[in-house]
């Protein structure tokens, strides 16, 4: 196999990934397996979920003299 073939076999694999990637949406979940209830209902509870304020910084600390 040449060089020039190799080359457009990637770019044919590439392309043919990229088409199916838009045309499935790409809605990929790389999480890992899910068991339980949190398979089910775990994307329901992100969207539920009400979001943390950010923590206040803490107060800085005294200067202790020695």
């Amino acid at each position: 196999m040449s060089n020039r073939s190799i080359i457009i076999m990637v770019l044919v694999l590439i392309s043919a990934t990229a088409y199916l990637l838009i045309k499935g949406d790409g809605d990929i979940d790389m999480g890992g397996e899910k068991h339980g209830a949190e398979a089910a209902h775990m994307e329901e509870a992100k969207k539920n979920a009400p979001t943390a304020p950010a923590e206040a910084p803490a107060a800085p600390a005294a200067d202790v003299k020695k």
